[in-house]
């Protein structure tokens, strides 16, 4: 329960800071795609209630706790062009899901294919879609 409570409450922060994260320019470390961590700028564009069809945007996960996880980034075969629709994660207990599904022992689920296995063990549940939006995937410098 407190996992939800925390998973609404990241959704509602996302949600109300999203017109001044447009005018805050490009961010840090924003969410991961495939291991990877991805930067963007926020926009003020709401997709939500549109009526575009769902496979016309990739999926990010919104998980409380650590950057968020998307399906795709330029260059991958279907990608979007950076159009997004938001899925709460309800994970009840992180240290349980990070010990199944953490492939990679990042200490994040930090790809698509970590978060479809925590889901997959009953660890992990969507919440459904709290926003559809626009914005670019922007790849951190290697260091």
């Amino acid at each position: 329960m407190k996992k939800l409570m925390l998973s609404l409450a990241l959704v509602a922060t996302v949600l109300l800071t999203a017109p001044a994260l447009a005018s805050a320019g490009v961010s840090g470390p924003a969410f991961y795609v495939d291991g990877e961590l991805y930067r963007t700028v926020g926009t003020p564009t709401d997709l939500s209630g549109t009526g575009a069809p769902a496979h016309s945007f990739d999926t990010i996960y919104a998980i409380a706790g650590q950057p968020n996880v998307a399906t795709a980034a330029p260059g991958d075969a279907g990608y979007n062009g950076g159009r997004w629709m938001v899925h709460a994660v309800n994970i009840p207990d992180y240290d349980a899901a990070l010990a199944v599904a953490d492939g990679n022992m990042s200490g994040d689920l930090d790809s698509y294919a970590e978060v479809r296995a925590a889901f997959d063990a009953g660890l992990a549940s969507d919440g459904g879609v709290v926003r559809s939006f626009e914005c670019p995937v922007i790849p951190l410098p290697r260091r």
